[in-house]
């Protein structure tokens, strides 16, 4: 074959002897075409390396193998791992991604639809920057939708949500089983879907103990300068505790400063949890945080991976947890 030559459906059909129709119903796996043709025609293509063009075959196929990534959180903590999980599934599967960021703005991301169909995506997937509910956008689509992290606050949609109920539980369930009677709970505002959703995970492993939750639910920004504060306030107010159950990992590192400095040791005197898992603090901070991750990198891969289902016309309707993980680290000790 001479250099820099680059073979096409017109080649592969003049060689095997057939019409550039007949070629392209074989190279396609049409049915209508007798087997020692085929066979003729796949020779044929292998012989001269042919690579089928991808738009040509789209157009056949009624698929682009193109797909969308709406995010209003691309620079944030949370939709990156999201992110780039989706993207290892569609890089996967062959698929190209076109990532569009509304920043939280309804206007842009009804700009950014309407640019990404112009495009004509096989199918979406939109990543929000919390776990509430955010607004349907499937009716405006005539394509499948996928919503990961931020799940659609419509229950025929499909989406995938981190289980923040079990795995507040498995957090508390591990103080317990550490020897831990006296827990209390620090967490952002109440709000937020996913500090409701950790309160209650806390309250539901207390309860099959049987141990009471020591003092109120302290409610704040998700922030280490909330974590210093309610450390001043509950350490005070509370003085026996021996654990306590933060919503993040910015407000445990507060916390854990605040009680270092009124010289509670951390584990010996008082085991403090954390939740998300940035790692930029729950292994900086001294000790390092034992915390749960959400594996938001496996819940943009799972997301992914339901949007090629429901591209083929298997769609799974319906809020989906994912469970979480608990990463043991120092400030629980080690059993």
């Amino acid at each position: 074959m001479r250099k820099g030559f680059r073979p096409t459906i017109t080649d592969v059909a003049a060689l095997a002897g057939v019409s550039i129709a007949t070629a392209s119903k074989a190279l396609n796996g049409r049915q209508d075409v007798r087997d020692s043709t085929r066979q003729r025609v796949l020779e044929a293509a292998r012989e001269l390396a042919f690579q089928p063009n991808e738009l040509a075959r789209g157009l056949l196929s009624g698929q682009t193998r193109t797909v969308g990534l709406l995010t209003s959180d691309s620079a944030g903590r949370f939709g990156i791992p999201v992110l780039l999980g989706a993207e290892d599934a569609f890089g996967a599967g062959e698929m190209a991604v076109l990532l569009c960021d509304a920043r939280g703005d309804a206007i842009r991301e009804q700009h950014h639809l309407r640019a990404l169909l112009s495009r004509r995506i096989d199918g979406l997937i939109v990543v929000g920057e919390s776990t509430d509910p955010r607004p349907s956008v499937s009716s405006d689509v005539p394509v499948p939708v996928v919503y990961a992290y931020g799940p659609s606050e419509d229950p025929a949609d499909v989406s995938f949500v981190p289980d923040d109920v079990g795995g507040a539980a498995m957090a508390v369930r591990h103080l317990l089983a550490m020897g831990r009677r006296r827990v209390a709970h620090v967490t952002g505002p109440a709000h937020y879907k996913a500090a409701r959703d950790r309160e209650e995970g806390l309250r539901l492993a207390l309860t099959e103990a049987g141990v009471a939750q020591t003092g109120q639910t302290l409610c704040g920004p998700w922030s280490q300068r909330w974590g210093r504060h309610a450390a001043e306030m509950l350490l005070m107010a509370e003085p026996e505790i021996d654990a306590v159950f933060c919503g993040s990992d910015q407000i445990a590192a507060g916390f854990v400063e605040i009680a270092r400095e009124r010289g509670r040791r951390v584990p010996d005197d008082l085991a403090v949890v954390g939740y998300d898992n940035w790692e930029v603090l729950s292994t900086e901070t001294r000790p390092a945080l034992t915390t749960v991750d959400m594996n938001l990198e496996m819940l943009g891969r799972t997301a992914a991976q339901h949007l090629f289902a429901a591209i083929d016309g298997r769609a799974t309707p319906g809020v989906h947890r994912m469970p979480c993980e608990l990463v043991i680290r120092d400030s629980t000790g080690r059993s």
